[in-house]
């Protein structure tokens, strides 16, 4: 038992290295506050032990006032200590109160704090960090603990310094009735000090090794309850299937966390009826005594009211050891993941403006994902002359939308070089880089904003209005947001009001009038007409023509007819290049690009024979 105490106590120790940056981050969040919070709980430390001493003095007071005949100074005694023992407990209360108060206004202003440090480094680390599950794990450790562990270690710590002041003062009275009733307290507190510490480590163990489990239940939880998912789980009836999944699992993890509470229950029942043994053997000398006259009646209460609160006080502390230490454990998953350093960073003396004079070159550039041996471009070489609209086609995983990351320097080539007018991208700013590059991802954000500021989002330092207009009216939008019931200040999305919510096709426009808005010299844009009807795509292939002008741009498309509009166009297939050339080229040619364009030909015919033949 000694043996494995002591290893458990080496064992906090050292997970206790967590401590000091806990407290100088609740520090830095709420320093008044917290040092107010650490005044009172000096304070209410101390205070127990004056009730302790008021409480025999004013026993022995009114004891000897009864043996006197009750006569007045000997009841003033008495009433003046009784008004000093209410006025103490007054206080006591006042200072309660204060910390309640005080400890939330510490929680909240703590909470933010670390909720900004999660966002700020969440918005900070390498796209690639997305892409393992033990990443997600870590991140799920982070958020679900972050928010309020910091608070718990805090909570816990308080009520340790207070605990212990009380507690080493009320050792202090017992000292001298005798060496032997301070050890007794001591000893009774072993048992519990071993289930504590056992059973937080029980607990951090079995957390770390089920946040996957936490997690998939999470994901089945909003399947369940997310529009986003709403409609195909009711089309295919997939309902009772995730119920199920999601109950299955929850049995499982609740079967696990009851069998952990068993036995702490258990531990804690032994370790309580040891500590009630060794009181009971303690109570038992101290009224042995008092017969045999050794000890004053207000001795005995002395003594049973430190005693009592002397184990009182124990039990809190090892609470507070239990929780200290658990916490600790798992605010470790907090600071690793604050600690994340992104790989891709802004090199230290970087190169000036993009002036993009000479192009895009991609050269000799090989890529595969993090987490898988596939690649996604292969030895890939390619030119983007300066002021020209250039297509990429092709079949999907050809590595198309990859190239489109890659020039956004969220990747880095496992090898070969990417240059804009002959430097290197890691010669760039990173902030620098972005700035010059607006982007039309393939699956982008629906912004729950209003239709003015889902634009403005590409470009917050334009406050003009007609330039937010122009963006729509160029990406075919203009006329959809004067539909609306607030034209441009209509609330878009059903998340957080009333708002109109727009199909796929919509939100598209949408989205290309906040990548045209950024007005940047490269345009990147990954299927930007896969929603249209055809008349709109023309439309809109047209106006972006002009709106190109002077720009490097590259569309992604999966069709022809709009890759046809491009100044050069590039199939790609197996993370190459295969053909190039215009779009007579390339049909003069007879290759895969040819062959795309027949067979769209032909089934954009036979979709407008059906369409007449319905009619």
């Amino acid at each position: 038992m000694y043996n494995y105490v002591r290893a458990r106590l080496n064992k906090a120790a050292s997970q206790l290295r967590d401590l000091p940056p806990t407290l100088a981050l609740v520090w830095a969040a709420a320093p008044s506050y917290t040092l107010a919070w650490a005044v009172l709980l000096v304070l209410q430390g101390i205070l127990p032990v004056a009730t302790v001493y008021l409480t025999r003095a004013l026993v022995n007071s009114l004891v000897a006032a009864v043996r006197a005949g009750a006569p007045w100074p000997g009841i003033r005694t008495v009433i003046t200590l009784a008004a000093v023992m209410a006025l103490v407990m007054l206080i006591t209360q006042v200072f309660r109160s204060a910390t309640i108060w005080i400890s939330t206004s510490q929680a909240e202003l703590t909470t933010d704090h670390i909720n900004q440090l999660i966002h700020e480094k969440s918005i900070t680390v390498d796209l690639a960090f997305y892409e393992s599950p033990d990443s997600y794990d870590h991140l799920h450790r982070a958020r679900a603990e972050g928010s309020y562990r910091p608070i718990a270690v805090i909570e816990s710590l308080g009520g340790l310094l207070q605990s212990s002041i009380t507690l080493v003062a009320m050792i202090a009275v017992l000292v001298p009735f005798g060496p032997i009733l301070p050890l007794a307290l001591i000893l009774s507190t072993i048992p519990a000090l071993y289930v504590v510490l056992n059973s937080s480590q029980h607990r951090y163990e079995w957390h770390y090794r089920h946040t996957a489990a936490e997690r998939r239940c999470w994901y089945y939880d909003w399947l369940l309850t997310s529009a986003d998912a709403a409609a195909e789980i009711r089309l295919f009836g997939l309902g009772n299937h995730f119920r199920s999944a999601y109950e299955i699992l929850r049995r499982r993890l609740r079967t696990e966390r009851m069998d952990l509470a068993r036995r702490q229950g258990f531990g804690e029942l032994c370790a309580g009826l040891t500590t009630l043994a060794i009181s009971g053997l303690a109570m038992a000398l101290m009224v042995w005594r008092a017969i045999r006259g050794l000890v004053s009646v207000g001795d005995l209460a002395l003594f049973y009211q430190a005693f009592n609160q002397g184990l009182a006080l124990a039990r809190s502390l090892l609470e507070n050891v239990g929780k200290l230490y658990e916490n600790t454990l798992f605010l470790g998953n907090l600071f690793k993941f604050l600690s994340l350093k992104p790989n891709i960073v802004s090199p230290a003396f970087a190169a000036p403006v993009l002036t993009l004079k000479d192009g895009i070159q991609f050269e000799n550039v090989t890529f595969g994902y993090p987490g898988t041996d596939r690649f996604a471009l292969h030895d890939f070489n390619m030119a983007l002359e300066s002021g020209q609209i250039t297509a990429l086609v092709g079949p999907n995983g050809a590595g198309k939308s990859t190239i489109i990351k890659l020039l956004c320097r969220f990747y880095e080539p496992n090898c070969g070089d990417i240059r804009i007018d002959g430097i290197p991208l890691a010669g760039f700013s990173i902030e620098d880089l972005r700035s010059k590059i607006s982007v039309l991802f393939q699956n982008p954000v629906r912004f729950n904003s209003t239709a003015a500021e889902n634009i403005h989002f590409g470009n917050l330092k334009c406050t003009d209005d007609e330039s937010v207009r122009k963006a729509a009216a160029i990406a075919g939008a203009e006329e959809l947001i004067a539909s609306l019931p607030h034209g441009f200040q209509t609330s878009l999305g059903k998340q957080f009001s009333e708002g109109v919510e727009l199909s796929t096709g919509e939100w598209q426009r949408v989205a290309i009038a906040r990548t045209l808005l950024r007005g940047a010299p490269i345009i990147l844009l990954d299927e930007p007409t896969s929603a249209m009807d055809p008349w709109a795509e023309i439309t809109w292939a047209e106006q972006f023509r002009c709106f190109a002008q002077g720009r490097t741009a590259v569309l992604i498309t999966h069709r022809f007819t709009t890759a046809m509009f491009a100044d050069v166009i590039h199939v790609m297939a197996g993370g190459q290049i295969v053909e190039s050339g215009t779009h007579d080229e390339l049909l003069a040619l007879g290759g895969l690009y040819a062959e795309g364009w027949a067979n769209q030909r032909d089934e954009a015919h036979i979709s407008a024979a059906k369409v007449k033949y319905a009619s």
